[in-house]
């Protein structure tokens, strides 16, 4: 495939942004950064597939998981996809993680290197010249920084919002605490989790296994075709039942169509350690 990939910033998002006092301050600077970013990557070819899109490090990945009726996720199931269920069942997960040393196209950008993310999803099932995929869609996913949301919305066409965002880790020995905040409709929420211990590898057959051995990620483009692209990275390790506590009205977040299934208490909660990863370019599925 050639050619060259190309995103306009028009000064002028077409996401919703919220700012803060702490963003004014450093708002004219980000901004430069944003627009340096989109700059770097116009000029950059993407004639090669092979190369990875964005390397990053996803850590410290919190996940609640509820259960739902299938017929709730199918405006948000690209065409050629079906539902990925776990032992009959269907889940939505909110994720919420650390992205560290970031690089678009091997590019760093200050203020956009070390982030939070936070995003509700479901799982999908793909066959590709016989093979099948399985992959996850978002259905929403939270930056704190408008050119992320920009990027991510120009090349993968993904529901990005930027809304201020925070987090804090401590570490006490064998102890770990994560807490992760974001602010929706004015309204601060936060969700945190506390382990002990060392984390364990996935059981073959798990729920753990299934959330998070997912390498593909599927979403509508603007044409209205499904868009596929590949996540690779080590097999993690988590911790399962982590001691969660989840302050947050989620359909601020996410819409009244979902209040009814994330107002209840999650079914299952993980906290998966990470590694480094490799996102890659998407492409049209056949």
């Amino acid at each position: 495939m050639t050619g060259k990939w190309v995103a306009k910033y028009s000064g002028n998002p077409s996401f919703p942004v919220q700012s803060n006092s702490t963003a004014a301050k450093t708002g004219s600077l980000r901004l430069t950064a944003g627009r340096l970013l989109i700059v770097q990557i116009v000029q950059i070819s993407v004639d090669s597939m092979s190369a990875p899109f964005l390397t990053a490090e996803w850590r410290d990945l919190l996940v609640l998981n509820y259960q739902v009726q299938p017929e709730l996720l199918l405006p948000y199931l690209p065409s050629g996809l079906e539902l990925d269920y776990f032992n009959g069942k269907t889940l939505v997960s909110l994720v919420a993680f650390r992205f560290l040393n970031t690089r678009v196209r091997g590019l760093r950008v200050p203020w956009h290197v070390n982030f939070e993310e936070i995003n509700l999803r479901f799982y999908v099932r793909c066959s590709v010249a016989g093979q099948v995929r399985r992959g996850v869609v978002f259905i929403k996913e939270l930056v704190p920084r408008a050119a992320i949301a920009l990027v991510a919305r120009a090349a993968y066409n993904e529901n990005y919002y930027c809304v201020p965002m925070s987090h804090q880790r401590n570490v006490s020995g064998q102890n770990l605490e994560i807490a992760y905040s974001w602010r929706a409709d004015g309204v601060w929420q936060s969700v945190s989790a506390a382990v002990q211990g060392e984390p364990t590898a996935l059981a073959a057959g798990s729920e753990a296994e299934f959330i998070f051995e997912h390498y593909w990620g599927y979403c509508r483009a603007r044409s209205g075709a499904t868009t596929e692209y590949q996540v690779t990275h080590r097999p993690w390790r988590a911790w399962t039942n982590p001691k969660v506590i989840l302050n947050a009205q989620l359909a601020r977040t996410y819409g009244e169509q979902f209040a009814k299934y994330l107002s209840v208490p999650y079914s299952s909660a993980y906290l998966a350690e990470g590694s480094e990863i490799e996102v890659y370019s998407g492409k049209a599925l056949l």
